[in-house]
């Protein structure tokens, strides 16, 4: 097992820089980079930005601008601004050399965890990363816990009630559930629970009160659950109906085959059969979904509803970072959330062996 960990580990290397590579060459071609927004923000809206030396006014500015400008700049919107200062913003974003030697420089701070500061932010990438992920850890776990403590059981029921009006019944529900998107549903019970159209039960926006440090303990939890019934509730939704179907479908593939059969003719009970040999074998693939899950629930899953519902996490840090073009946060998250998700990976292939023994990687050429 120690040689099939270090095989993967070293794959994850070429992985990484595949991702980072592809990322950043896309990058170079996008519209509307860092030093666009700056020009953007000092011809149409005052500059007010650390970049263009300390902030300021537009006539604090004034100095950057050049009435015979340079007509010729690869800047939109630069027509007019003196070009010594396009010069400064390329050099404070490190657009002064090549892209080869940015994209090395990228790697070799990356590799020591070192990712700079934000374009946008009077902070470190790191520290505004750590700084938003507690939100996102508590929708991530929470909505993982629920959906597999929903879903597994419920699987199982369906499975073994193939066929009955519940099973027909919870699979309507489950197909509505995987057909709504989470975002929708969150706008529904928004509108529903929270707008004050219908019923106001519970808060538009954040994860607590504003009061909440002034609060005691037991006050503080029920303060915490009020804030994250209706994201959770959105999230939850979609995520137990695929793993709802995963459980049922494997459980139905085990209890076919030859060896439950033998096991029900030895006089076995039910409940030993279904829960001593096939459990074990059914869960496997549900173990090795597990990682897609907890990914799409740590980030993707909850980048909609962090808008949703103004939650300060990672996935609204994300989505505001790509529309302002702070790169360092971008390719911070990506790069972090890459290296995490094939962690992960490495972590259900060893949940594969603890849950069944007689899976050994090392007799496999991976």
């Amino acid at each position: 097992m120690g040689a099939y960990i270090l095989r993967r580990i070293l794959l994850m290397i070429p992985t990484l820089f595949g991702i980072m590579a592809i990322s950043f060459a896309v990058i170079q071609f996008a519209p509307g980079g860092p030093v666009e927004q700056v020009i953007a923000r000092l011809t149409n809206q005052g500059g007010n930005d650390r970049l263009g030396g300390g902030g300021g006014d537009a006539g604090a500015n004034a100095s950057n601008f050049d009435v015979a400008g340079d007509v010729s700049s690869k800047y939109r919107g630069a027509q007019g601004l003196d070009p010594e200062f396009i010069k400064k913003l390329e050099k404070q974003f490190g657009f002064d050399k090549p892209p080869l030697e940015r994209f090395g420089m990228m790697l070799w701070n990356y590799a020591r965890f070192d990712f700079g500061d934000s374009y946008f932010r009077d902070i470190s990438v790191l520290d505004l990363i750590l700084e938003k992920m507690p939100v996102s850890i508590s929708l991530g776990l929470w909505i993982t816990l629920l959906s597999y403590l929903i879903s597994i059981p419920l699987g199982i029921r369906k499975a073994v009630k193939d066929g009955s009006t519940f099973d027909v019944w919870t699979s309507g529900v489950v197909i509505v559930g995987y057909a709504i998107p989470s975002f929708l549903f969150a706008i529904l019970l928004m509108v529903l629970f929270a707008g004050g159209s219908f019923w106001d039960w519970f808060p538009l926006r954040g994860i607590v009160s504003d009061n909440w440090s002034q609060l005691s303990w037991p006050d503080r939890i029920i303060d915490y659950i009020w804030h994250m019934t209706l994201p959770l509730t959105a999230l939850v939704l979609s995520a137990f109906a695929t793993t709802t179907l995963l459980t049922k479908n494997s459980f139905l593939e085990e209890i076919r085959k030859q060896y439950v059969v033998t096991a029900r003719a030895k006089g076995l009970s039910e409940h030993k059969v279904l829960y001593g040999h096939v459990f074990r074998n059914a869960m496997l693939i549900v173990i090795a979904g597990f990682p897609a899950a907890f990914i799409s629930a740590f980030f993707t899953g909850s980048l909609l509803i962090e808008n949703i519902f103004s939650l300060d996490g990672l996935g609204l840090l994300g989505f505001k970072s790509v529309l302002d073009r702070d790169y360092p946060v971008v390719f911070a998250n990506l790069y972090i959330f890459s290296l995490l998700g094939l962690f992960i990976n490495l972590l259900s292939d060893l949940v594969y062996t603890w849950v069944d023994p007689r899976i050994d990687f090392d007799r496999r050429d991976v």
